[in-house]
């Protein structure tokens, strides 16, 4: 059994075009909203948690829509195509909505926007699974995400070439380059999503995976999950609560926890975050590997252990030092053994014919974590400081891995043979 990585590169490439849009929206919607319409930190992080609270509900609800679609595109291919196509025609009115200065016209495209990208994106995760075979989706998680990395690496370098500023007479920043910033992100997503549709035929790879075809029909045809599993399943969802709030706890306050502990500027913690983000992408694919020796929920907890040594740590600290780099790395091996594996246990527990649904569930346990952690802790960074920020982080790493050792099922795992045997790279 090994994993066709060719086909899983092309599959990926609609999740480097999401990708590479929410790094443009992090970074740039805020920047929009603060310095050309002049809104409150206050309204534009309002506006900004909209995304989160959408895709709550919306993500199970196409998730679950793209399961039943049939056409000739396949049931995932014409969420992701035409509600690409939407989403880059609505970025092009958005920066001209941005250049003549009219909040009303570009509130609507933005909403507009977040709608669309909620409605293709659980099928977009989705197409992974439905041609990968159970054992392999761990491996198969890995290059996705390795893959949509280089989408948001593409936004990051862009905006840095593009988005310009200048300081005004009366002293504030005015940048330029939206427009083209806009254009240059909208081409890439329509271009790698063009690549993969035109690459793959959908029903044709799905037909020839046949994924699904052992898994045992139900007496009276229920797709109900059986009680253990669906016990395994609400813990499993509990840990991706738990571990994002965690995670986003700390990402939302980093750089003025660095600021108020250590008298480490923005410019300076972020590149924590960095190194962080290139040793989890470094990690990707090793550690899908790892997991077809160890298992998936042996390497899921032993991330969780790296995660909350980590955030014990940075709280012990005395000073930001050299040991800082160190730290941050192994942030990013725990962060990747975590998402590279939870996902396939996820879709592992569901018939291949409900994947969409489950991805859903995925991602909104996620969103809600991160609704509701900015909230929580800034709460208690208020009432006690920001000391309070990385024992909160350990607290519910914690609770995730305790949660985590009730999870009895979808931890899957391939044949004898030799792992790096799974990854063909040559197979068309």
């Amino acid at each position: 059994m090994k994993l066709n990585t060719k086909q899983t590169v092309l599959i990926g490439l609609s999740f480097a075009s999401i990708l590479a849009f929410w790094q443009l929206y992090d970074q740039v919607i805020p920047v929009i909203l603060e310095n050309r319409f002049g809104r409150s930190t206050l309204v534009t992080n309002a506006i900004m948690s909209i995304d989160n609270i959408l895709a709550v509900f919306m993500l199970p609800l196409f998730g679950g829509l793209s399961d039943k679609t049939r056409t000739k595109l396949g049931r995932r291919t014409p969420y992701i195509l035409f509600g690409t196509i939407a989403a880059v025609s609505l970025m092009v009115l958005i920066s001209m909505m941005t250049e003549t200065g009219s909040f009303l016209g570009f509130f609507v495209c933005l909403i507009l926007l977040l709608i669309v990208m909620s409605v293709y994106r659980s099928p977009a995760v989705a197409y992974m699974p439905d041609v990968t075979p159970k054992p392999l989706r761990s491996k198969g998680n890995a290059v996705i995400n390795l893959v949509g990395y280089i989408g948001g690496i593409f936004s990051t370098v862009i905006m840095s070439i593009l988005v310009t500023s200048e300081k005004a007479e009366d002293g504030s920043i005015v940048y330029h380059g939206f427009i083209p910033v806009f254009m240059a992100v909208a081409a890439f997503m329509l271009i790698t999503v063009l690549i993969m549709v035109f690459s793959l035929s959908e029903n044709k790879i799905v037909r020839e995976a046949n994924v699904g075809a052992d898994e045992p029909k139900t007496s009276d045809g229920s797709e109900k999950l059986p009680k253990p599993v669906a016990k395994s399943l609400i813990f499993l969802l509990l840990s991706v609560f738990l571990w994002f709030t965690a995670y986003n706890g700390v990402t939302t306050s980093f750089s003025r926890y660095f600021e108020n502990r250590f008298g480490v500027d923005a410019g300076g913690s972020s590149l924590y975050l960095t190194v962080a983000t290139v040793a989890a992408i470094a990690s990707f694919v090793p550690l899908g590997i790892i997991s077809s020796k160890l298992g998936r929920k042996r390497t899921v907890l032993f991330g969780i252990i790296l995660m909350t040594a980590c955030y014990l740590s940075i709280f012990l600290l005395p000073k930001a030092g050299a040991v800082m780099y160190l730290i941050f790395a192994i942030v990013g091996i725990g962060w990747a053994a975590i998402n590279v594996n939870s996902f396939p246990m996820v879709v592992e527990m569901c018939r291949s014919s409900d994947v969409g649904k489950y991805t859903g569930y995925y991602y909104a346990f996620s969103m809600v974590a991160q609704i509701v952690t900015p909230i929580l802790s800034g709460v208690l960074i208020t009432k006690f400081s920001y000391n309070i920020l990385f024992p909160y982080a350990v607290v519910f790493s914690v609770l995730s891995f305790v949660t985590m050792i009730f999870v009895k099922h979808g931890d899957s795992r391939p044949d004898n043979k030799e792992a790096l045997e799974n990854f063909d790279i040559g197979r068309g």
